[in-house]
């Protein structure tokens, strides 16, 4: 009688850990980046999952995308026609204003909200596969950057409306834009964390984006001198909303004191974010 090979013992059980050394170590982040290079192509399959579950059963489909900035410059345009709203010389006609505003505004708040709530949202996923939680956040973010594309032309539109013709260094606008990126995911890491601890966290940042946003220039100009002017450097959002809107109308930054300090504050909100998120990732299943 011929034996088959006998089992090695019950089946191993693999566990994901993240990968790399405790501490704040050159390596350690060496890791961290090969471990999300590695699931790029997971990111972005996670970014049309959620792209197409967002739009498939919906009416209107692409317009709630545009729908944020068309409110928002209609309030405001009224408002200001009113004369409720004080609004001083923003250089080219106001709902364009507002427009390019708005839209700066939401790539920055709509990426924190889903990055808050994208663990929650995916709980099945964190609890069953084990694969790098930090995709489930670039993923979301990948939302809003699809969003501001779309909302891109919306602008481009309102200002061929209002026949402004913006600067030539309006194609630096995006590369001005990611730092602001960096400090929506940064931030989005550890409120993601927060929430998957208490699910408030959800909606304090949903009406915290409210106040946020009306102490940033997105419907009315910066200021460029008194009290007002410490808003400018205390708010990490208002020095890329103004960069946009300078780079778009005046073609130079009117404060670039301001904006590298932002991108300084941007990168370290990133970094810090990201390697507490890593840390955490081994516990997130445990309260998600």
């Amino acid at each position: 009688m011929v034996l088959g090979p006998r089992s090695a013992g019950p089946p191993r059980e693999v566990v994901y850990a993240p990968q790399g050394e405790a501490g704040t170590t050159f390596a350690a982040w060496q890791a961290m980046g090969r471990e999300l290079w590695s699931a790029r192509e997971l990111t972005w399959r996670l970014v049309w999952r959620d792209l197409s579950a967002r739009y498939r059963q919906s009416i209107l489909g692409y317009v709630w995308a545009v729908a944020p900035p068309l409110v928002a410059a209609a309030t405001f345009s009224w408002l200001g026609r009113a004369r409720i709203l004080r609004i001083d010389d923003t250089g080219i006609p106001y709902p364009a204003f507002v427009l390019l505003g708005v839209t700066v505004w939401q790539l920055f708040a709509t990426g924190l909200a889903l990055c808050t709530q994208c663990l929650v949202g995916a709980g099945s996923l964190v609890t069953k596969l084990n694969f790098p939680r930090e995709t489930l956040i670039v993923a979301a973010f990948g939302q809003s950057i699809f969003d501001f594309l779309i909302r891109s032309l919306l602008v481009a539109i309102g200002f061929a409306v209002y026949g402004v013709v913006p600067s030539w260094t309006v194609a630096l606008v995006p590369m001005a834009l990611l730092p602001l990126c960096l400090l929506s995911i940064g931030l989005g890491f550890v409120l993601a964390l927060a929430n998957g601890v208490m699910r408030d966290i959800g909606q304090v940042v949903a009406v915290g984006l409210m106040f946020w946003m009306l102490l940033t220039p997105v419907a009315y100009p910066a200021a460029t001198d008194g009290t007002r002017l410490v808003l400018n450097f205390v708010n990490p959002v208002s020095p890329f909303v103004i960069a946009a809107q300078d780079l778009t109308v005046r073609g130079t930054l009117s404060q670039p004191v301001a904006y590298s300090v932002g991108v300084v504050v941007s990168t370290v909100v990133f970094l810090l974010g990201w390697r507490i998120f890593h840390l955490a990732a081994s516990r997130i299943a445990e309260r998600v």
